[in-house]
């Protein structure tokens, strides 16, 4: 396995991004991970190398302006960070890395910023995954950040925070909670965009997540015509919580395309 870090410039500061090649690649297009509101790349763990192992794909993952190590940005997320990732930076990564055809995986908001850049990119994508994509604003998913937001009261939770964000941390944080609890992005939702999907998707889902309920993989299933997979005592987090299952969903998926 080739493991190989990246420094892409971006207009507001550099942005961080490492790529997986397994040793025979297969040749198929690279799997870009989008990751989720506390996310970078660090977090990924070792997700990525097993990826790029199950698929024969090379696999790059990247952090987003002001997380992991790309640098900070400033002031707060406007309201249409989700489309704006997909729209501005996305072509931006794809041009800086010489790629001219990939898959998608985003996880959590990542999932809703890949179904964005599949719909933006058109037949440049040609497979887009979800894991654990919120489509709209629903309860479970404003009582899930309540719950994170008394939680993150601890010091020792946003310690482990700066660990992967350094001083970013409390930013990151804010940027997560602060746009999703703020009444004007509750009207927020990818129904206007997911008809707009023209490549095969495959939407997983955990049965028991925190931020959504399996609403959210049915609307991306019934508007982009995704292969929907629900997977039982799984939380927000399936790729860490069923590797297995979510790896083998992955590589079989792909595989028949």
């Amino acid at each position: 396995m080739q493991i190989d870090d990246h420094w892409i410039p971006h207009p507001d500061g550099r942005l961080f991004a490492r790529s997986w090649t397994p040793a025979a690649p297969t040749g198929a297009a690279p799997l870009l991970l989008l990751h989720d509101s506390l996310g970078c790349v660090a977090l990924w763990r070792d997700f990525p190398a097993a990826l790029a192992a199950a698929t024969g794909r090379r696999v790059l993952a990247y952090d987003r302006l002001g997380f992991g190590r790309s640098e900070a940005r400033r002031g707060p997320l406007p309201l249409d960070f989700i489309a704006d990732e997909a729209g501005h930076v996305l072509p931006l990564l794809l041009a800086q890395l010489e790629i001219e055809r990939c898959a998608l995986f985003g996880h959590s908001v990542g999932g809703g910023m890949a179904v964005h850049g599949a719909a933006a990119l058109g037949a440049r994508c040609e497979a887009l995954i979800t894991e654990s994509a919120q489509a709209f604003v629903e309860d479970r998913t404003v009582q899930g950040l309540l719950a994170a937001r008394e939680l993150f009261q601890a010091p020792e939770q946003m310690q482990k925070l700066a660990r992967h964000h350094g001083d970013k941390a409390a930013w990151v944080l804010q940027a997560w909670l602060g746009t999703w609890l703020n009444p004007a992005f509750a009207g927020w939702s990818l129904r206007e965009v997911l008809p707009r999907v023209a490549c095969p998707v495959l939407a997983l889902h955990g049965a028991d997540d925190e931020y959504g309920s399996p609403r959210h993989p049915e609307l991306i299933g019934r508007l982009a015509g995704a292969r929907v997979e629900l997977l039982p005592g799984t939380g927000h987090v399936p790729h860490r919580e069923r590797p297995d299952a979510v790896l083998a969903l992955v590589r079989d998926w792909l595989a028949a395309r």
